[in-house]
């Protein structure tokens, strides 16, 4: 497999489709085995809430199983978007990777040997979400990288593909297994196929890069990155929708099973075909997406894709027919990778490299989370009131969600500026502390005109909010009593060796460019001071690496 042993490559050029990403070898080839892994992840699903459907209590069982695999995702996903941040990425992966083929071969034998009970099912679908959750920040956090920028929205719909392109032959193909051989034999296949994505994983040999960043600890880097996912109104808001979308939207995957057995009569192969007909909406919607971003704005664009899923979840509850229950679910398919791929795409266009694994673990609590708990409200409401009457309520809070982006909508992303940018002047200090020193207040002062008073408050307000995202954990700004037209900004950051990040490595041109805008208002170039505790012992100031002038 050469394209798999290619080195990490970008392709040039514009993009003419929206298959363009896939000219990158080491993308095509990743794409690929996580594609064969991914089928045999919703044939995993299908037998494990097939093995279910039919005891008592199949209800909230059947939910449990969703819940199950996407719960991890709310539990492990900001530990996991730290280890992808700090640790190198494809390592983890393999690691991950072979965990997940373990426990697969375990749901496969115990399944033969007739072991199988509802309990150990739930516990072994949990294992392998939590692989899944350690999964999704890392691979995520290496697209950027396999692809150039202007191509990550295309790179992100392709994702989409794979998943849905998965979720249509999975379900099928896993209920001709199940009929033909048994359940057990659809987990062998699941474990083979996440063997596949680790051998690609080994294979692959980028190109490797030596950075003399010293690595950041695990505990700090954890609350840099919820620093920063709390100061960026962007990502705050891409995340907002992304709620307001998959607690609804989970009622169709939790509970399709019982709209097949119950609702429809139909058996495994009809539940199948359901599911095929999920992907197949998916795969359109993946390939109309480039043209549906052209011809409508992105916020407008979420809102049809959220009230189409809404209208197929509310057919679905009025119109108990196999074949239009089918038909109803081609745009539910188009509808959700719309909205998921449009959300994911604006994620890893305004994420920067130094948090993106980070960024992408919050999006991941909340795409799993929202599933996971979803998938539990649903259950219960369809064990109170039916699955029909949960179907029709899902719809309701859809069309209520949807009617929100006049007043939540999406920013537009694709301008902002997320290279790294080394903007602030070197320090240059008498005592030079040791990294770990901390925590330090750095004083900034300024001079301005009283005309620019109020533009000048206004525009540090943004400052502020880029200096907390990028490391400070306080933040203020004031004016001197004697001097009222003289301000002085007061950030504390954690350490010394967090200051030195925040100089070399995490501000990038969005950050920048709001410092130019407050700058440009002050009389005088800003003074700064830094701050140590007074019992700060003498090491080095600046890391290896860093620029020594600018």
């Amino acid at each position: 497999m050469p394209a798999v042993a290619a080195t990490l490559g970008k392709v040039s050029g514009p993009a003419s489709s929206a298959w363009a990403p896939l000219r990158a070898p080491t993308f095509r080839a990743l794409w690929i085995a996580m594609l064969i892994s991914n089928i045999g992840t919703w044939m995993q699903t299908v037998g494990a809430q097939w093995l279910l459907v039919s005891i008592p209590g199949a209800d909230i069982l059947v939910a449990l199983v969703q819940t199950a695999t996407t719960l991890p995702g709310l539990l492990l996903a900001l530990p996991s978007g730290v280890l992808a941040d700090i640790f190198d990425r494809r390592h983890l992966l393999i690691a991950v990777q072979l965990f997940m083929t373990t426990v697969a071969v375990a749901m496969a034998v115990a399944t033969a040997l007739g072991g199988m009970t509802p309990t150990l099912i739930l516990t072994l679908t949990f294992a392998l979400g939590s692989g899944a959750a350690l999964t999704v920040p890392a691979f995520g956090a290496l697209i950027p990288e396999l692809v150039p920028r202007p191509e990550l929205a295309r790179a992100s719909a392709l994702g989409a593909v794979s998943v849905n392109l998965a979720r249509a032959i999975g379900p099928a193909l896993a209920g001709l297994v199940i009929a033909w051989i048994g359940v057990a034999a659809v987990f062998a296949i699941n474990a083979l196929s996440i063997a596949v994505f680790a051998a690609v994983l080994i294979a692959w040999r980028p190109r490797t890069t030596t950075s003399s960043e010293d690595p950041e600890r695990f505990l700090a880097a954890l609350r840099a990155g919820g620093r920063y996912v709390r100061h960026s109104p962007v990502t705050r808001r891409i995340l907002v929708r992304a709620a307001l979308f998959m607690v609804p939207a989970s009622a169709l995957w939790a509970l399709l099973p019982l709209v097949a057995s119950r609702l429809l009569g139909a058996g495994a192969s009809g539940y199948g075909a359901l599911m095929a007909s999920l992907g197949v909406g998916a795969i359109v919607g993946a390939i109309v997406l480039p043209h549906l971003h052209r011809l409508l704005p992105t916020s407008l664009a979420m809102f049809v894709a959220s009230a189409t899923y809404a209208g197929s979840l509310l057919l679905i509850a009025l119109w108990h027919d196999l074949v239009a229950a089918a038909v109803a679910l081609v745009p539910a398919g188009i509808a959700w990778v719309a909205v998921l791929s449009t959300i994911n795409a604006q994620m890893q266009l305004f994420l920067p490299v130094w948090v993106r694994a980070r960024g992408l673990s919050a999006y991941q609590v909340v795409i799993f989370g929202g599933q996971a708990l979803g998938a539990l409200l649903w259950g219960t409401v369809a064990t109170h009131a039916g699955v029909a009457s949960a179907f029709a309520i899902a719809g309701a809070v859809m069309l209520l969600g949807a009617a929100t982006i006049r007043l939540l909508p999406l920013f537009d992303t694709r301008h902002f500026d997320r290279n790294p940018t080394v903007y602030w002047p070197e320090p240059h200090l008498e005592l030079e502390p040791e990294p770990k020193t901390g925590p330090v207040l750095v004083i900034v002062t300024y001079r301005v005109e009283p005309a620019n008073e109020a533009a000048f408050v206004e525009a540090l307000a943004q400052v502020g909010e880029g200096r907390r995202r990028t490391g400070a954990t306080q933040w203020q700004l004031y004016r001197q009593g004697e001097h009222p037209w003289t301000f002085v900004e007061v950030f504390q950051v954690p350490s010394w060796g967090e200051h030195i990040r925040q100089h070399y490595h995490r501000a990038t041109g969005f950050e920048v460019e709001a410092e130019r805008r407050a700058y440009a208002l002050a009389v005088t170039a800003p003074e700064v001071a830094h701050l140590l505790p007074a019992g700060a012992r003498a090491g080095h100031a600046v890391p290896a690496g860093a620029p020594s002038e600018r």
